[in-house]
């Protein structure tokens, strides 16, 4: 019985950490992610509800619709060298293995074609756009 209490304890302080860095993460968000979250928030985008900086897994995704699985990420130059490229690569695998589909939208759209963005977002809501790789 002291073993089940240990891994209990141990996985409710994983829980407790996965939870802060996600607060933290909300508090810092990339200027990029700060310009499309009032496009997403409060059902502003046809009544579908988001979440940001949430924890699915070992991963805390940008921004989450969880009735319509989907994950939308926010990506800039750090996601461009090969070690980067594999672990997007190993994160988008993990996701969908649990049910998410996933979009990625770079930084440089989200302020050029926020309008387009916003666009691409529904049409994958809907299930019209393929997902990342």
């Amino acid at each position: 019985m002291m073993f089940c209490s240990r891994i209990e304890r141990a996985m409710a302080l994983t829980e407790q950490k996965r939870l802060e860095q996600a607060r933290r993460l909300r508090r810092t968000q990339t200027p990029a992610e700060l310009r499309l979250w009032p496009g997403l928030r409060g059902r502003r985008l046809q009544n579908y509800k988001f979440a940001r900086q949430y924890p699915i897994g070992p991963f805390t995704v940008d921004f989450l619709c969880r009735d319509a699985h989907l994950v939308v990420e926010v990506d800039g130059a750090t996601h461009s060298t090969d070690i980067e490229i594999a672990y997007d690569a190993r994160r988008t695998a993990y996701l969908r293995s649990h049910g998410y589909r996933v979009v990625r939208i770079l930084n440089d759209d989200i302020y050029r074609h926020f309008d387009d963005v916003m666009d691409m977002i529904l049409l994958a809501l809907e299930g019209k756009v393929p997902e990342a790789q």
